[in-house]
């Protein structure tokens, strides 16, 4: 990328460690963490497989940061995870991620946060439900959930298009905000919220597991074991590593970073340590103070369990439960801004790919031009367009089908680079070597293929899985078809 004229927008390298691990930690902590237990524990039905499928997403999540810091030191350009693709795999296989970016799942990230933003503001302000449909055309129904969704993306957008230092002032403010709640939901659980029935119900059969059905749907609890078992916690870690995704998203900045070979490491490691240490120990209070096992027909929070809780919200059914009423009106305020502050750091940095792949030449060519404030303006409006378009499917748990086979499986495709690179550039400058190397690395490529295969294969997932890999696909004639119109020939 040639250097800008002095009198051109440019990047500034206005991000500095500190803001670097509240980006991460931001990007990762959104709306998952409060909501996703509900299903893990209807999908394996155990205070001891809850907490697996927690660690093991853990395990992974770290295994991926601390091996993708190699190529974050290596290549510390402006798109991050599309370059690192590029340049181990080539630009067809870097075309793919980015357009995959696009249609699913920076934009299916964007939009499964904004709508549980407004979700949550529901608590608050009942006007907003997916039940309050402003209007409707045959079987589609635009609901105040989806509005407030698209407004929401809309003002963040144009939050960002302000500035690299607009948006990390948000992040920071709100990443410390939401580190904050986080720790204070479990240390007021542990102070004030034990609940000693729920502590014998979840802990005097940790690994008896079970499958019950969701929400609304007529089917019995069974018990599971053996293969059975494994496809469930697969399917339960969708919700687990969606919640703890977005932790790449730094490396998309690369360029407006200080200090990026040794920052992007650091950031990654700190942040996703932070994330997964808190994650494990509020999974820890949520049965501390609720029961595992519910009914969808229960009028109390004890009654409905974690299993159960209303519109799966687990971790404002747990304040309430340890403060009162009072409780889940603060546990929801702190979520909208939890959420708030997610979209922020993900729309701030996924335009930054689209940006690099314009530059390239391999998307819209007005992708690849930064506004006055030194950021890709139109990269982050037409981000914007797509996000609030998956806005209107409304569903949460559905974006969250789509986005995760997609996203995992390009961390496999990405984690293999490293491979691929100490083999075909041995004497490249690694500023930071993956730790574990081979072991870590291989352990994450092995885990997260089986999920990709789970996704593929299992009943509930297998649909939407499929479809995220057709919408991949589709990107092979549209690679040709702008190979073509902007003078490049290929791979």
């Amino acid at each position: 990328m040639t250097e800008p004229q002095p009198d051109q927008p440019h990047f500034k390298r206005a991000i500095n460690l500190f803001d670097a691990i509240m980006l991460v930690t931001g990007s990762m902590i959104g709306s998952g963490i409060f909501i996703v237990s509900a299903d893990i524990a209807r999908q394996v039905g155990s205070a001891g497989w809850l907490l697996v499928v927690w660690l093991l997403t853990g395990f992974i999540t770290m295994a991926g940061a601390i091996s993708y810091g190699e190529l974050a030191s290596m290549f510390p350009k402006v798109g991050g995870q599309y370059v690192y693709l590029r340049e181990a795999f080539g630009r067809l296989t870097a075309f793919l991620y980015g357009w995959s970016l696009f249609l699913v799942i920076q934009t299916g990230v964007i939009a499964a946060v904004a709508v549980a933003f407004a979700k949550f503001t529901g608590v608050l302000i009942p006007y907003f439900s997916v039940k309050n449909a402003l209007f409707s055309v045959g079987a589609f129904e635009f609901s105040t959930v989806q509005l407030l969704a698209i407004v929401l993306i809309v003002g963040i957008t144009a939050l960002n298009a302000q500035g690299v230092r607009t948006g990390k002032l948000i992040q920071n403010v709100l990443g410390s905000t939401k580190l904050i709640a986080l720790a204070l939901l479990i240390i007021f659980g542990v102070a004030l919220g034990i609940n000693h029935e729920a502590i014998a119900a979840n802990f005097a059969d940790l690994w008896s597991a079970t499958r019950s059905a969701a929400p609304g749907v007529n089917a019995p609890t069974l018990p599971i074991s053996g293969g059975a078992l494994v496809i469930a916690i697969g399917m339960a870690m969708t919700g687990s590593l969606f919640s703890s995704d977005s932790w790449n998203n730094i490396g998309f900045a690369g360029e407006e970073i200080q200090n990026p070979e040794r920052t992007l490491v650091r950031s990654m490691a700190i942040g996703t340590a932070i994330v997964t240490a808190l994650y494990i120990l509020i999974n820890v209070v949520y049965l501390l103070v609720l029961p595992l096992h519910g009914s969808p027909e229960a009028t109390t929070l004890a009654g409905r369990g974690i299993q159960y809780a209303t519109d799966d919200r687990v971790a404002t059914a747990v304040a309430e439960s340890v403060l009162g009423r009072a409780g889940a009106y603060v546990m929801a305020v702190l979520i909208m801004l939890s959420t708030f502050g997610a979209n922020n750091g993900i729309i701030l940095s996924g335009a930054r790919a689209y940006f690099a792949m314009a530059k390239d030449g391999l998307f819209f060519p007005g992708l690849a031009r930064l506004n006055g404030a030194g950021v890709p303006g139109r990269a982050l409006w037409a981000q914007c367009f797509w996000a609030c378009v998956l806005c209107l499917s409304g569903r949460y748990g559905d974006l969250l089908n789509y986005v995760m086979f997609s996203v995992i499986l390009f961390y496999v495709i990405t984690i293999i680079g490293i491979f691929v690179l100490r083999r075909t550039r041995p004497e490249a400058p690694r500023p930071y070597r993956a730790w574990g190397y081979p072991l870590v690395p291989g352990l994450y490529v092995l885990l997260a293929t089986t999920f990709c295969i789970i996704l593929l294969i299992a009943p509930d997932t297998a649909e939407f899985s499929r479809r995220g890999l057709g919408l991949m696909a589709l990107g092979l004639p549209v690679y040709f078809l702008f190979g073509r119109r902007f003078g490049n020939t290929g791979a």
